[in-house]
């Protein structure tokens, strides 16, 4: 029995969820979004929320059952509140810039990196050192923070690179005499 898979998903005030075929819609407040539901998982929308649960006793079923359930919450939550993650850039002359749908990133290299922002996706950037990742699809949020995390990765001597707010970077000491 997967403990996460028990609980069924609430559905707050201002959030509709519906099935067409194979595809699970919640529509709320911040935007509409879709999930291709398993042939292996029920899922019923009732009073209470949006309860998943295995359609057999397969293995498969077993195994999906959590990550459905949460895939779906992930859904319940975008269209409510949103996603957001927070870049920091450290290093002498690396900075980041938003322009428009664009974000231009001087990370030490002997041009500008222009990354294209893509749609459902918003860029922002409160000081030149950080940068606010947010949109209602946590998956696509994640993706566009990992790409611009990889131009520059925080190396262990002095720290410098792009990191996630509150990540931890092993530090390693230099060479001794």
């Amino acid at each position: 029995m997967s403990r996460i898979g028990k609980r069924p998903v609430p559905l707050p005030q201002g959030v509709t969820a519906t099935t067409e075929g194979q595809i699970l819609s919640v529509k709320g407040p911040k935007g509409t979004l879709q999930l291709q539901m398993r042939d292996e998982i029920a899922y019923e929308i009732g009073d209470d929320g949006i309860l998943v649960k295995p359609a057999n006793k397969t293995k498969e079923a077993r195994a999906f059952w959590g990550m459905q359930r949460t895939l779906v919450d992930n859904l319940v939550v975008g269209v409510t509140e949103g996603f957001t993650k927070v870049l920091e850039i450290t290093g002498v002359g690396y900075r980041a810039q938003a322009q428009g749908k664009n974000l231009r990133l001087q990370l030490g290299y002997s041009h500008d990196v222009n990354f294209p922002v893509p749609d459902g996706v918003e860029v922002k950037t409160p000081d030149q050192n950080t940068v606010e990742i947010s949109g209602i699809d946590k998956q696509k949020v994640g993706q566009v923070a990992a790409e611009i995390r990889r131009w520059r990765k925080p190396e262990p001597y002095k720290g410098k690179g792009i990191k996630y707010r509150g990540e931890y970077i092993f530090r390693k000491e230099g060479k001794k005499k």
